[in-house]
This record gives structure tokens, C-alpha cells and sequence, in this order.
């Protein structure tokens, strides 16, 4: 009935809304570093069986196919994708970015992910205690902490992730820690915390950690950043099409509506 189809097409509404709130979250990221783009899986909704496929009648035939009518859709999940943004040149000596697979890691509150967080982006800074710490609004410490000396000159990143810095006064660079990696058996089931940050999640795993080039962990490298991976004019094209869907399920909307405003007209024939 013309009911039914109510309900399904303001499914499609408010499921096509949500897809819309994280296209545009995309795009208002286009120009944040280390930015992962999301897509929105959608699911169908139960069934209402009519007509059961492979009944057997009288004669001893058996229906082909059975009828069935579906009552809607939503959105199963947000799914990132964690493929590398394009390299900026900075020529900042604390920017650095990941080559390959892996997360930097860094210290959060203990009650939000057991303390530690997880990023692509690498804009760091030096703090007033000279810790390394991330370029976002809180400033969390890169885990394993490292400190920078206060007369330090120049700091040097190897590929690896070794930090070396050049004190005044100094001929050769010290070495002042070692920067990890991690990564995850499912990145889709890591947890956005905001600030650039992702968080371990059940369906994520427990953290694989190691140095950059260990394994499948990429390098790192100095003086450059990660841009956004998110594709403007595909953004634009996915809103386009998301528009025009919500445009033909208003159409069902007021298809349905006309429907039963005729039943409801038939009493007064």
C-alpha cells in the first residue's frame, strides 16, 4: 500500500540527509592536514513477504519466485578511507609525514582511548618544556615523548624516525629519541575523537607498533606534510547525486500521497 511506501521513501529521506552531513564534513576538511575522508554505506531494511518462493501448487510446479517488498534503507556505517594525501613541501624542519602505512601516536586523556591517540597528521611543534606535540587546538605529546634541548639549532628527522638535534656550540648532532609507528589489523574500526586524533575501538584491534620501515610501516619523511585525501570534484559529484536521490524520494513521498489521497476521495463515489 501507499503507506508502506511513506515509510520507505522517509527512510531514503533521512538516511540521504546523513550521507549529506558527511559529504560535507569532507569538504569543510579538504585543506586539514592528514585528513581521512569518509564514504556512508547504506543497508536495506527488513522484508514484508507476500509470497513465498518455491511453494509447490496443485499441480505439482513450484513458484519461481517469491514477492517480496522492502520497507526502506539506512546507513550501516561510515566507512574512512586511509589512503596517503598528496606530499606538501614546507620546508618546516618539524613537519614530517608517513610514506607508507602507519600512525603517529600520541599522549591523550586517560579516559578517552587508554591515553593514547592515533594520527596521519604530522604538523609538530616544540612546547615550553620542549616536548614534541601535535599542532592541533590541545597539543597533545608525541608517545614515546621526546625533548627537544632549549639550544637546540637544527633538528634533523632520518627515515627511520630517529630525532637528532644540533645544539649550540655543538659539531654533530645528539640523538634525542626515536619516534614509533602504529597500525591496526582494521583502520575502518578506529574511533574519530576530532583534532586530527583516532582512537583505538574493539573492531579496530590492538595497536601494531614499530619503528618507521619495520615491517609494513612506512618512513618517515622531513620537511613535508600530508594534505587532505579528499577529492573535491568527486566530493561534489557524490553531493550532486545525493541531491538528486533525495530529490525522486520527496517524489515517492508525494506519489504516495496522491495515491491515498484517491482511496480516502472513493467514499464519496
Amino acid at each position: 500500500m501507499a503507506v508502506t511506501a511513506l515509510h520507505s521513501a522517509a527512510t531514503g529521506l533521512s538516511a540521504l540527509s546523513t550521507e549529506i552531513d558527511i559529504i560535507a564534513n569532507n569538504l569543510a576538511n579538504v585543506n586539514t592536514t592528514g585528513f581521512k575522508g569518509s564514504r556512508a554505506n547504506f543497508e536495506s531494511l527488513l522484508y514484508q513477504e507476500k509470497m513465498q518462493p518455491g511453494v509447490e501448487n496443485a499441480n505439482g510446479d513450484r513458484r519461481p519466485a517469491g514477492l517480496f517488498v522492502g520497507l526502506g534503507t539506512r546507513i550501516s556505517n561510515t566507512q574512512p578511507d586511509f589512503t596517503t594525501g598528496s606530499p606538501i613541501e614546507t620546508g618546516r624542519q618539524l613537519d614530517i609525514m608517513v610514506d607508507g602505512d602507519g600512525l603517529f601516536q600520541v599522549s591523550i586523556l586517560q579516559e578517552t582511548g587508554s591515553g593514547i591517540g592515533y594520527t596521519r597528521a604530522g604538523n609538530f611543534f616544540i612546547n615550553a618544556d620542549g616536548d614534541m606535540v601535535l599542532g592541533n587546538s590541545n597539543g597533545p605529546r608525541l608517545d614515546p615523548p621526546i625533548n627537544v634541548p632549549s639550544d637546540t639549532e637544527r633538528v634533523e628527522i632520518s627515515a627511520d624516525g630517529s630525532v637528532f638535534a644540533l645544539q649550540s656550540g655543538a659539531i654533530e648532532p645528539s640523538n634525542v629519541g626515536q619516534i614509533e609507528l602504529a597500525t591496526f589489523i582494521n583502520l575502518n574500526g578506529l574511533k574519530p575523537i576530532g583534532g586530527n586524533i583516532y582512537v583505538e575501538s574493539g573492531a579496530s584491534g590492538p595497536p601494531i607498533q614499530g619503528v618507521p620501515g619495520e615491517g609494513t610501516l612506512g618512513t618517515i619523511i622531513q620537511r613535508f606534510l600530508e594534505s587532505s585525501n579528499v577529492d573535491p570534484v568527486k566530493e561534489l559529484v557524490s553531493l550532486i547525486k545525493t541531491q538528486r536521490a533525495f530529490e525522486m524520494n520527496s517524489q515517492t513521498i508525494q506519489a504516495a500521497d496522491e495515491a491515498l489521497q484517491v482511496v480516502s476521495n472513493l467514499r464519496r463515489f
